[in-house]
């Protein structure tokens, strides 16, 4: 397998959920951002998770787990500031920096190690980016380590699309396909986890 480093974003205010923090919610009987954990630790060196305050609940979640905890308090400047200190933790020797954030309840290990594979594949100097199975482009993503210094410059709250754009217009991003719509589905408010969760009794009582 090839030498990843993976990026955890997770310093996120989350204020759509209303008082709730949504990478502390359960699922299958584990804390979101410790499941995400979990499966990145499966196909990385190093996991790197940006957090709000590495004392708090989040990082409570990742007790036990051999993962690099980095502090992130300017994060209400935006997504790039958790990319940017982050990204500055990412080992030299790193092939490719995954990128997963941390309110996909369903990517799983197995989905991280498809997506590594194709990279472990490639020539190391594309963009591979998960897709659904129907090709709309999603999360994670794996750059080549050729992108890390870029990664410590980014700005503002829109992370590393600007890069990502950049490159698909040149061509130069592989997209792979997860199965369903695994690359899409993040849970922001109560009301996404409370439908997302009657979707899946249902899914279970229909199996």
């Amino acid at each position: 397998m090839t030498q990843l480093a993976s990026i955890i974003p997770a310093a996120g205010l989350g204020t759509r959920m209303r008082g709730g923090d949504k990478l502390t919610e359960q699922v299958d009987g584990v804390a979101l951002l410790r499941r995400i954990a979990l499966a990145a630790s499966s196909v990385s060196a190093r996991v790197i998770v940006a957090l709000p305050d590495p004392a708090g609940a989040r990082g409570a979640a990742l007790d036990g787990l051999d993962v690099l905890r980095i502090p992130v308090p300017d994060a209400a400047e935006g997504m790039a500031r958790s990319l940017v200190r982050a990204a500055r933790a990412v080992p030299e020797n790193a092939r490719g920096i995954l990128i997963l954030p941390a309110d996909m309840p369903e990517i799983t290990a197995a989905d991280l190690r498809h997506l590594a594979q194709h990279f472990a594949e490639g020539d190391g100097q594309r963009i591979l980016r998960a897709t659904t199975e129907n090709g709309a482009p999603g999360h994670p993503v794996i750059f080549p380590s050729r992108f890390r210094a870029a990664l410590t410059q980014l700005t503002g709250d829109a992370g590393a699309r600007d890069i990502l754009a950049a490159e698909a217009e040149a061509g130069c991003v592989d997209h792979v396909a997860l199965p369903a719509n695994r690359a899409r589905v993040d849970l922001d408010t109560p009301e996404d986890w409370a439908r997302w969760r009657a979707a899946q009794g249902a899914g279970r009582m229909d199996g």
